[in-house]
Formats: C-alpha cells, sequence, structure tokens
C-alpha cells in the first residue's frame, strides 16, 4: 500500500460542535455542556461547572479534518459524538433537546464536507420512545449511516432486554450501530493519573459490552444487525476461550447460548484501534478478517495518526490489508461496495 494511498475508511472519529446551544426551558441541567475560550484554536468544554476536556478546532472544522484526513491516508471518515455527550444520565426531554442539536450539527458537517466525512447520530437511550423516534430522525431525515451507542447505558450494558426495541429498530432500517466505552465499570480502582481511565477502562468496559451480546444471543436474534465496537472490542479476544471452556462447563451456560460464543463474535464488526500489530493479527485470528475496520479515535490526543501503516505492518497480504483499510467498512456502514 503506497503512502499516498487516500483510500481508507475511518469508523471512528469524534465531533464536539464549536458551540452549545442554551438550553430550552426554566432551568438547565447541571450537566448542560458548555465552550469556554482556551488558546489560539482551541476551546474547553465545561460540564458540571468543570474542564471536561480541551478541544481544537479540528472537532468542529470539516477542512481542518480533511487537510488531516488526506495526511492519513482516508478518504472518508465517520464522525460520531464525543462520548461523554451522549448524556443517558441526564432527563430525557433535556437530553434529547441537545442530542438533536449535536445530530444537526453534524449533518451541517457532513453536507460541508465534499463527501469526505458521513455519521453516526445519538439518540436518548435512557428513555425508548425517544430513542427510536430520534433513530427514526438521524436515518430517514438526516441521512446518518447509523447511530454511536455507549458501552453502558447508566450501568446497563447494550445486551439488556430493556434496548431489545433500539435493536431490532435498528435491524429493520438498516441502521449500523457503533459501540464506544463510555463511564467505564471498575475506574474506582484504577490507581494513577485520570488518563488510566482510557488506556485502561475503556477495554474493559467494552469487552464486557460485547460480551453481554454474545451472551444475550443478539446476533443470533437480529442477523442483519450491523453493530461494531471499539477499541479492537476490548478484552474480548481474551475472555472469549474462557466463556467457550465455561459453556462446555456449565450446562445452564450451553442452554443460554445455543450458538458458540466465537461463532456469534465473528458475526460482529470491530475497529482496529489497538496500537500493536500481533495485537491486530490475534483480532484477525480471533475475529474474522471481514470483521476489523480502521478506526482512529481522531481527533483527540489518544489517537491513531497513521492507520495505514498499522495495517500495513500487521498484515503482509495485499489483499487483506484492502478489505481491512476500505472494504469491511463499506459491509459495516452499508455503502455501495468499490471491491472489484
Amino acid at each position: 500500500m503506497q503512502a499516498s494511498c487516500t483510500c481508507g475508511i475511518d469508523i471512528h472519529s469524534h465531533v464536539v460542535p464549536e458551540h452549545f446551544p442554551a438550553y430550552l426551558g426554566s432551568a438547565a441541567p447541571a450537566d448542560w455542556p458548555s465552550m469556554a475560550p482556551a488558546y489560539a484554536c482551541h476551546r474547553h468544554v465545561v460540564i458540571s461547572g468543570k474542564v471536561y476536556r480541551t478541544v481544537s478546532e479540528r472537532c468542529w472544522s470539516p477542512t481542518r479534518r480533511i487537510e488531516d484526513m488526506d495526511a492519513m491516508g482516508l478518504s472518508l471518515q465517520v464522525i460520531s459524538p464525543m462520548p461523554e455527550l451522549l448524556s443517558y444520565w441526564m432527563a430525557p426531554a433535556a437530553a434529547a433537546q441537545l442530542l438533536r442539536y449535536i445530530n444537526e450539527q453534524m449533518a451541517e458537517m457532513v453536507g460541508l464536507s465534499g463527501g469526505r466525512l458521513c455519521a453516526l447520530g445519538a439518540v436518548p437511550l435512557q428513555d425508548m420512545d425517544l430513542a427510536l423516534a430520534e433513530l427514526d430522525y438521524v436515518v430517514d431525515r438526516l441521512g446518518f449511516a447509523g447511530v454511536e451507542i455507549g458501552s453502558n447505558i447508566n450501568g446497563k450494558p447494550p445486551g439488556a432486554p430493556e434496548f431489545a426495541p433500539f435493536f431490532a429498530a435498528a435491524e429493520a432500517k438498516g441502521a449500523a450501530v457503533f459501540v464506544h466505552a463510555l463511564r467505564p465499570a471498575g475506574k474506582e480502582r484504577l490507581v494513577g493519573p485520570a488518563q488510566l481511565q482510557q488506556a485502561l477502562g475503556y477495554p474493559t468496559d467494552i469487552g464486557l459490552a460485547a460480551a453481554s451480546v454474545l451472551t444475550t444471543n443478539l446476533i443470533e436474534r437480529h442477523p442483519k444487525l450491523r453493530i461494531a465496537f471499539s477499541h479492537g472490542g476490548g478484552t474480548l479476544a481474551a475472555l472469549l476461550p474462557r466463556l467457550e471452556q465455561a459453556r462446555r462447563v456449565f450446562p445452564a451456560l450451553q442452554e443460554a447460548m445455543p450458538c458458540g460464543p466465537s461463532e456469534q463474535a465473528r458475526r460482529l464488526f470491530y475497529d482496529a484501534l489497538v496500537f500493536d500489530a500481533p495485537t491486530l493479527q490475534h483480532l484477525l485470528a480471533s475475529f474474522g478478517e471481514s470483521q476489523l475496520m480502521i478506526g482512529t479515535d481522531y481527533p483527540f490526543a489518544f489517537h491513531e495518526c497513521k492507520p495505514l501503516a498499522s495495517i500495513n505492518d500487521a498484515v503482509a497480504d495485499a489483499a487483506l490489508r484492502t478489505r481491512l483499510i476500505t472494504h469491511n467498512a463499506e459491509r459495516f456502514l452499508g455503502l455501495p461496495s468499490t471491491l472489484q
């Protein structure tokens, strides 16, 4: 793969709007986000009166984003909200108001991108009626490829039964679902700087989220659902052999999972954001060559700057590299295939 190639599709990148709207109501929730000036080309995201993250204009500027995409070898980038903006902990009506604004801001970015961006929207999953209505809006009205959801919704994993109507609707609409780590379990056990939550907590939570999909047979019940997991599926690949052995040992697990977890796992999608060639090779062996895609976590500091080079380092076969760089993402997003 030539370094000058710009054929990659990045399914994992994030957006923060340049501004947040005023709350339309009598009293804004305490955690309604706002922006405050920082230094040149940067702003502080303020949540609950504290700076949550300082972000650059790359979060909201299609022009700056596309400049970086060219250098990264990307033809298309999928944008989704910074996960903390999913706002599952807000009152449902307030979250719906905020997410509608963010979805419409992303639609503007897509419209200004000249076909270089597409979007995964956000829905207020703490209220199923509002979530289904926003799913209709982002797919049918805004033309988004699907939605991003958190690895847990106020502590409940995606496989929890209360989210079944959402996944049924996503399957029926052909909407892709991207699961991103959010407010991970066990973060109180991390000893060290706050950034350890991203380094260590996120893979754990995303692994448990993916495992919940297997143990509840979600993909068996919705075989046409296209669902992907961030950060290479986190710990899932390491958990699968243990889950397989437990299923052989414990009759209750055999009964609960008629289809083996490893077989189900090879029907899910994953990004390749693991920063390590041997780990990526292990994921290919565990999940299958058709299920992994570029994910960068752009534009945050902890992102993959050279996604094509990372795949080239791990994969010798040119045809497989092309699948990982382009064609698997086309299938996940429901785009026309460029495979000749």
